[in-house]
């Protein structure tokens, strides 16, 4: 084998890799499309729904408490009184 056809046959087999690479390129951009945009979306759209409904649920509980201190003032004192203590005594140790 001489120069040439070793160059040649670099030449084919870098030509033949570069086809295989835009092969795999376009089998992978079709499977993007075709599953994982898709998949994304869905679960884009899911956190979204978990989302609202955390944040429905913290303003449900923030007005329960609400009304719970403005019904019992004393015992929603009390009470905060008796977790500042208990938080101090954690902190200090």
């Amino acid at each position: 084998m001489n120069i040439n056809q070793v160059a040649d046959a670099a030449q084919n087999t870098a030509h033949d890799a570069a086809a295989e690479i835009a092969k795999l390129r376009t089998q992978v951009e079709a499977l993007m499309n075709e599953r994982v945009t898709p998949l994304l979306g869905s679960v884009a759209t899911s956190a979204e729904h978990a989302a609202k409904a955390a944040s429905d649920e913290v303003r449900h509980q923030a007005a329960r408490l609400t009304d719970a201190v403005h019904d019992k003032p004393l015992a929603a004192l009390g009470l905060a009184a008796l977790a500042g203590f208990v938080l101090a005594s954690v902190l200090r140790r």
